[in-house]
């Protein structure tokens, strides 16, 4: 089972730069609002991408998508971990949690 983060030390990592935040909605979802810095990646993709876009298996990533019914966070942190990455956390609550804290998002 995926370690969690709060929305608190989330934003505090994003803050410092110590995080690598892997959005795992995609698409339209990613394109219209994601939290800062943000990558994308979703399940489908990962073998295919992530030695690419996530190229430390060391560094501290957090998955999430949209709120805690959604099962795509933990699925590909699920992922990660078994390709070998280390530090990999889950946002539970998403972005919906983050969007109603009023919280900055971009957009692509």
């Amino acid at each position: 089972m995926t370690a969690l983060i709060t929305r608190d030390d989330l934003r505090t990592a994003i803050d410092a730069g110590t995080v690598t935040v892997v959005d795992t909605l995609g698409g339209e979802y990613y394109a219209k609002q994601h939290l800062p810095g943000a990558l994308t990646l979703v399940l489908a993709d990962i073998d295919a991408r992530a030695s690419a876009l996530l190229p430390d298996r060391d560094a501290a990533i957090v998955t999430y998508c949209s709120n805690p019914a959604c099962p795509n966070s933990g699925q590909v942190a699920d992922r990660l971990t078994a390709l070998g990455y280390t530090d990999v956390r889950k946002y539970r609550e998403g972005i919906q949690d983050w969007v109603e804290a009023d919280l900055p998002t971009e957009s692509a």
